[in-house]
């Protein structure tokens, strides 16, 4: 199949947001052409769409060609009729311009495992094929770079931040912009405006998602980041025993006073399976997260066991692994379909 035939192909997987199917059926895209060089060329209407609307779509649009035609293929101009709200779009650059979807990975409390969780549903993602960033925003404790076993400070081209490349993903946290013996003594304006900069200052290249493991808790960090990247949905990571529950039943609660749909719950340290007889326990209860998804409503992702591999894999700067892997991949799964990957 040619490389034109094979572009028109991976943009019919392209929904438009106004409805009427993919972007080809629907007539948003137009002037398709494959130049000698491989960059790929085509006009894409806006028509109808509000701002934010119009810049996730172009970021769609990239990312289905940049898929198949390579990175930095896409040549895309975009029109729109003078009334619409999107005729302006094009010059004003979106918070986070060419990723597809933003999931925030959330808790009410510390120790749950979030960082551990983040991690590994983000290596997850990105084996099943999609481009996926992982941004530690736990200004405070970052543990991103450990489980990732990246080392060394975060390279700076044209005053951008460049992610380090582990595992399939691009990852960047405080802890490789900082002395990891010191401790980040920030108030919250300044951490969350920490937040925002790793955000728009980084070179993240073309993503279908950018996964952001939030700091614990419901405080200013997560306000901004409600408010300033609009992120297209949250998980909230809990452990089963009634104390965790209270802390993320808080957490659920902040996303809906701030319009962030709730993707789901995922139920941490579920279960241990004694590694001589095999006999399963639950020291921290069974069932917990399950339950108050069903209770309010939320979609339950599913469950990830205590287990000493996890553990050992994550010291050593392994993720993604032995039962890390089968536990992760049927939620990152589910993941994908909530939020339309």
């Amino acid at each position: 199949m040619a490389l034109q035939d094979r572009v028109a192909t991976a943009l019919a997987e392209v929904a438009d947001p106004a409805g009427g199917g993919d972007v080809m059926a629907s007539g948003r895209v137009s002037g398709l052409v494959v130049k000698p060089d491989g960059a790929v060329g085509l006009v894409l209407a806006v028509d109808g769409l509000d701002r934010a609307a119009a810049e996730r779509l172009q970021a769609a649009t990239e990312v289905a060609v940049n898929r198949v035609a390579g990175p930095k293929a896409a040549r895309i101009i975009l029109t729109a009729d003078r009334g619409s709200v999107a005729a302006d779009a094009r010059p004003a650059q979106s918070t986070i311009p060419g990723i597809r979807k933003l999931i925030a990975v959330a808790s009410g409390k510390g120790g749950v495992g979030k960082s551990t969780v983040s991690v590994n549903l983000a290596v997850a993602l990105a084996r099943q094929g999609y481009a996926v960033g992982l941004l530690d925003a736990d200004i405070y404790g970052p543990s991103v770079p450990t489980l990732l076993g990246i080392e060394g400070r975060a390279a700076l081209e044209g005053n951008r931040l460049q992610p380090a490349l582990a595992h399939g993903l691009k990852a960047l946290s405080m802890g490789m912009m900082t002395d990891p013996g010191k401790a980040i003594i920030w108030r919250g304006p300044m951490a969350s405006s920490a937040l925002v900069q790793m955000v728009e200052q980084c070179d993240w290249g073309v993503l279908d998602v950018l996964v952001i493991d939030m700091p614990p808790g419901t405080g200013d960090v997560q306000l901004t980041m409600a408010q300033k990247l609009k992120p297209d949905g949250a998980v909230v990571v809990s452990t089963p025993q009634d104390l965790a529950l209270i802390d993320a039943r808080r957490a659920v609660a902040m996303f809906g006073e701030v319009g962030v749909k709730v993707l789901g719950l995922i139920e941490n340290m579920s279960g241990y399976a004694c590694p001589e007889c095999g006999a399963v326990s639950h020291p921290f209860g069974q069932g917990g997260a399950e339950a108050e998804a069903a209770a309010i409503g939320a979609p339950f992702l599913g469950r990830v066991p205590l287990d000493m591999g996890i553990r050992s894999d994550s010291d050593a700067g392994q993720p993604g692994r032995g039962v890390a892997a089968e536990a992760f991949l049927p939620i990152a799964l589910r993941l994908a379909r909530e939020t339309g990957l």
